[in-house]
């Protein structure tokens, strides 16, 4: 964390390793950056750029690929953070990333909205995979999380998104979420999702039918350019269900699901990720 990050948001180690909020209503400023190259032989990381809430640590792989671990180093997002993840696979390059664990929104010392976003550039031939841990919206909490994706003609793209609404036995949040996709220029994906008061309708038999539990993925390669039907996956309404569907502007298949618990969650995009490679 840097130290003007900890000047600017108030916030301190706790007890727990985690920051106690002391009170300034203005919250975090956070950048952190992810630059990833291809030397011509392997993917490197040439920037690797830690800040505010998130420690960046390099990870070991196998092969030429690189893989990135994102560290919670302070609690967040709490009301009135502006987070920013600003992530780049320059042409040829492979890069993974993930966090260690769930990303959880608090109430904080404001009622302003936290905001999370995430900047992810692919280019020419490069694979990026963003694989975090889930999101859980606290009761209390009020996050606008946003995802803007620039990919070249040939990039290879994966976004797995997993949230969580409220921890056990609570109501959660307000979590407002944006998923911005452009390839080659052009638009793919806009997709807006809200969740939690004051949205109406966001937890009746149209949207989530009970459901606690959401999650998106998206594939983006161009080995996927052929005709493709939308599939239903999943085992039933009570134990939830995910729909599997190719996308209008390229070669692209988005999964949408929802469930009772997370590992039920999990268990169905990783079925959607496999179908849309394997089919």
């Amino acid at each position: 964390m840097s130290s003007a990050a900890r000047l600017v948001a108030g916030r301190v180690p706790g007890a727990d390793g985690g920051p106690e909020p002391a009170g300034h209503p203005h919250g975090v400023r956070a950048t952190a950056r992810i630059r990833a190259a291809h030397n011509g032989r392997v993917t490197t990381l040439p920037q690797l750029r830690s800040d505010g809430p998130f420690h960046l640590r390099r990870m070991r792989t196998d092969g030429n690929a690189a893989r990135v671990g994102i560290i919670g180093a302070m609690s967040a997002p709490l009301g009135g953070d502006r987070l920013t993840l600003d992530i780049t696979a320059e042409d040829r390059a492979e890069l993974e990333v993930t966090t260690a664990a769930a990303t959880l929104a608090l109430r904080g010392p404001t009622t302003d909205a936290a905001t999370y976003d995430v900047r992810l550039t692919a280019g020419e031939h490069a694979h990026l995979r963003w694989l975090p841990q889930p999101l859980i919206s606290a009761a209390g909490s009020n996050l606008r999380q946003t995802y803007t994706v620039e990919l070249a003609a040939t990039s290879r793209f994966v976004l797995r998104e997993e949230q969580l609404l409220g921890r056990a036995d609570e109501e959660p949040g307000h979590l407002v979420s944006r998923i911005l996709v452009h390839r080659a220029g052009r638009p793919l994906l806009d997709q807006h999702t809200a969740y939690g008061a004051p949205e109406p309708g966001w937890d009746g038999p149209a949207v989530l039918n009970g459901h606690r539990a959401v999650g998106q993925l998206l594939v983006v390669d161009p080995r996927l350019d052929v005709p493709r039907d939308p599939v239903l996956l999943g085992r039933g309404t009570k134990a939830g269900g995910a729909v599997l569907a190719p996308l209008a502007g390229g070669p692209a298949l988005l999964a949408t699901a929802v469930a009772p618990t997370s590992s039920t969650l999990r268990e169905l995009l990783d079925e959607a990720h496999a179908h849309a490679l394997t089919h």
